[in-house]
């Protein structure tokens, strides 16, 4: 990319894995060359380019490679091979004591963070009040800071990060530190960089973070990148994979009846036969954009023509969390059917969820909607593309005022 401000090319950093300390030993005093490790791809070819200016937020699972890549972003790591290209001055806030010498006093720590970013003494003796009024830890400034708290230690490696005016600044889970007063300081700092157009890389476990702030989100997953792009569909769609990846979660069978319902003999009554999603313009989909119109064509087969019966569509999040369910009876419509196959549609306006992965029930029931006749269990999935304009489920129709 032509104003791309960090580049990187198939990087891959492997790790050397021993079941115990001998093997080390083994393999190093090996004259055949054997090996007594196995080896772990923290990252595994990666490439991706963030042009200036851009805020992107990094998402994925602990250990799938989001604080290795910074790492080598910042040159802390080396990768075990690729390129890595970086345009501009970086200041980082990783872990907590990067970069700081517990032995050191705190003066002495912004010294040696100076120096490393590459500022002269007399650069940041310039820049020495600002921080330290930022940090605002008082006397302890002249302590060694093995003495100091995690949050004092976290206001002061704050303080350096953001006050070296950097290109590029790397924020990973360190966005708000210390009490409520030292937090409002650092969003105020943070937004000022956004509005200076500064290239900002941040790591959150807080999805709603990373869509208020981010341009683009980049998704990580053992190693690999998974998904990147708009910042509301990899989220959601990284949400959606948190959600399977429970152990806990058990994902319904696909067309299964759950365990409570009594099902009639559907080869001697009836059955649905298929269920899909159609737009506006006749076409079949699975992403639906939140306030889209669309509509659920539900083709079904009748064996009998002289009962009464109810169609239901039922709406589950990934998870399984009901979300609604219609079905004719409610809406007090009679459905005229023929011996054979049949078709009903479901129509949608203005659809308000949010995004996310979620999938429909459909079955037949006998007239009082209460034993079905068919019941088709997760028959229909779908993906809802939605801004980041609300949270949780839907988007309930509302208004404000300063009146009452």
């Amino acid at each position: 990319m032509e104003n791309s401000i960090i580049s990187i090319q198939n990087i891959s950093k492997i790790y050397k894995l021993y079941d115990s300390p001998i093997h080390r030993l083994k393999e190093s005093l090996s004259i055949k060359k054997r090996k007594y490790h196995k080896e772990f791809f923290a990252l595994n070819n990666i490439s991706m380019s963030i042009s200036k200016g851009e805020i992107v937020g990094l998402v994925g699972k602990n250990g799938a490679g989001k604080s290795t890549l910074l790492k080598i972003i910042t040159g802390v790591v080396s990768p075990s091979s690729g390129d890595v290209s970086v345009e501009g001055k970086i200041s980082a806030l990783l872990e907590l004591g990067a970069g700081f010498n517990p032995e050191y006093t705190g003066i002495e720590n912004v010294f040696l963070n100076g120096m490393m970013m590459g500022f002269s003494r007399e650069e940041m003796e310039e820049k020495l009040p600002s921080i330290l009024e930022f940090a605002d830890i008082g006397d302890f400034v002249h302590q060694p800071v093995k003495s100091y708290s995690s949050g004092m230690f976290a206001r002061l490696a704050f303080s350096v990060a953001i006050n070296v005016d950097p290109e590029i600044l790397i924020v990973d889970e360190a966005l708000a530190v210390g009490d409520l007063k030292f937090q409002l300081k650092c969003m105020e700092k943070f937004n000022d960089f956004r509005e200076n157009g500064k290239t900002i890389l941040f790591v959150s476990h807080d999805i709603n973070s990373i869509k208020r702030y981010c341009t683009r989100a980049i998704w990580i997953n053992q190693g690999k990148i998974e998904a990147q792009g708009d910042t509301e569909t990899v989220c959601d769609r990284y949400t959606d994979f948190l959600k399977y990846g429970d152990d806990n979660l058990k994902k319904p069978v696909f067309g299964k009846v759950p365990s409570e319902i009594r099902v009639l003999n559907k080869e001697i009554v009836g059955f649905v036969e298929s269920v899909s999603i159609i737009n506006q313009t006749n076409k079949q989909i699975t992403e639906i954009q939140n306030g889209e119109s669309f509509k659920v064509k539900i083709d079904f087969m009748m064996n009998q023509e002289d009962i009464d019966i109810v169609v239901g569509v039922a709406v589950h999040t990934i998870d399984n969390i009901y979300v609604c369910g219609l079905n004719t009876l409610l809406d007090k419509m009679k459905i005229d059917y023929n011996k054979g196959r049949n078709t009903i549609y479901l129509n949608y306006s203005d659809f308000n969820l949010l995004g996310g992965s979620y999938y429909f029930d459909v079955a037949l029931f006998e007239k009082n909607a209460h034993v079905p006749i068919d019941y088709k269990a997760q028959i229909c999935d779908f993906f809802v593309k939605a801004p980041y304009v609300a949270e949780g489920l839907c988007i309930l129709p509302h208004s404000w005022s300063m009146k009452g």
